[in-house]
């Protein structure tokens, strides 16, 4: 691993541990729980049953989706957070998104939001390939994330300690790079502004016949 992912790993762990406590009294946002419960219907309709959640915080989301049927594997950089997941009954895992510790085709899907901003662009084409593989074929990933410029470094202004990395994508960049490993199913955006809410509903491709 590199000193500067290493250097941003760290202070995302440090700065995610000490806000463990009181991200676990947030309430989600209207919006977020339609988007949740959007890609819930879908993965029912597929008749997804297996779901990994990356950059799973608090395990809140983890528990929505095991409570509507789905066996939920929750990973966070944070121990403080997996914590908290572990307490909710989650299977809670620390785990670095670039060193995913799972064999391929575990999972019919993965969810993560607002995790994946926090990954360096030059790092984030092979972390969305680790997560394809552990994807079944056809299988969905829902990724979330803000952005809207491109532009990426510590937030000086942010209210964590230390301030957080962040990766801003614009629309296209974050469609581009995710084309690469997925198929685009769905892609919209929410809360339109210079930064703004991106949600994309990917599916692995499924194995070409003979592969």
């Amino acid at each position: 691993m590199d000193a500067r992912y290493q250097d941003v790993t760290d202070q995302i762990r440090t700065a995610y541990d000490g806000r463990a406590a009181w991200r676990d009294l947030q309430e989600k946002a209207d919006w977020k729980q339609a988007e949740r419960a959007g890609f819930l219907r879908r993965l029912q309709d597929e008749g997804c049953r297996r779901l990994l959640e990356v950059g799973a915080g608090t395990g809140q989301d983890s528990v929505f989706f095991r409570d509507h049927g789905l066996d939920v594997v929750a990973i966070d950089l944070s121990p403080a957070m997996v914590a908290r997941c572990r307490e909710k009954g989650i299977d809670g895992r620390v785990m670095d998104v670039a060193q995913l510790d799972f064999p391929p085709d575990s999972f019919d899907a993965v969810y993560t939001l607002n995790c994946l901003l926090h990954v360096p662009n030059a790092r984030l084409p092979a972390v969305l390939d680790a997560i394809a593989a552990l994807i079944r074929p056809g299988g969905l990933l829902f990724l979330g994330l803000y952005g809207g410029r491109d532009e990426e470094g510590i937030a000086d202004d942010d209210n964590y300690d230390p301030p957080r990395f962040f990766s801003w994508r614009t629309d296209e960049q974050i469609q581009q790079v995710a084309g690469r490993s997925f198929d685009l199913v769905d892609f919209h955006v929410i809360q339109p502004g210079e930064i703004h809410f991106q949600s994309l509903t990917l599916r692995r491709p499924s194995r070409r016949s003979g592969a």
